[in-house]
């Protein structure tokens, strides 16, 4: 909103989203404040598609990394991990823990992971990923568990979502387009919060 307040009626906005119940909850609000599809264009398509967004070049590109919190805390529309878990060996899921989040445990959880598997159970449910990875760290003092264990898990969780949606090719491929849709002396901002 405030972007397209900035641009007091001149020139063109466009923006992506993959998710169409945000996209169209976005389209409605700034359309309610008066940003209508004269100034406005969404498109429902991933910002690696950046060269396919408009005919015209840009003078400004933001893109925001990663994914929202409504799709996480919603199990109907967030990303699913289960498969995935199955398909990887041990090793596998230690490189996927460390290369995407930089988890210091990898080794006890992926091995924890390993063992809940070995067992017969199944990790279908965050829950139920929460329990294997506060079972991979049992071993450490009482007074820091609760604390480690939260970490880890938003770790190991970040880890798997980069994997199930390809952020970092994602990422690459909108890097290597952006020399090719910015007008020259045209500008980029990204955000992320990732490490």
């Amino acid at each position: 909103r405030r972007m397209l307040e900035c641009l007091h009626g001149q020139g063109h906005m466009y923006a992506t989203d993959v998710d169409p119940i945000e996209s169209e909850k976005t389209r409605k609000r700034l359309a309610e404040l008066g940003f209508g599809e004269d100034i406005l264009t969404i498109r429902r398509m991933n910002f690696s598609e950046i060269d396919k967004v408009a005919d015209e070049k840009f003078d400004f590109v933001l893109a925001d990394l990663g994914v929202s919190s409504m799709q996480i805390d919603n199990p109907e529309r967030g990303f699913t991990f289960k498969q995935r878990l199955r398909e990887l060996d041990e090793e596998e899921l230690v490189g996927l823990l460390v290369e995407n989040s930089d988890e210091p445990y990898a080794q006890c959880i992926a091995s924890e992971i390993m063992r809940t598997f070995a067992r017969g159970e199944t990790i279908d449910t965050t829950r139920q990923l929460y329990d294997a990875i506060a079972r991979a760290l049992s071993f450490l003092p009482k007074s820091e568990q609760k604390d480690m264990v939260k970490k880890s898990c938003q770790r190991c969780f970040q880890a798997l979502r980069i994997d199930v949606n390809s952020e970092f090719e994602v990422l690459y491929a909108f890097l290597e387009k952006l020399p090719t849709v910015l007008k020259p002396g045209g500008r980029v901002a990204i955000l992320t919060f990732h490490s």
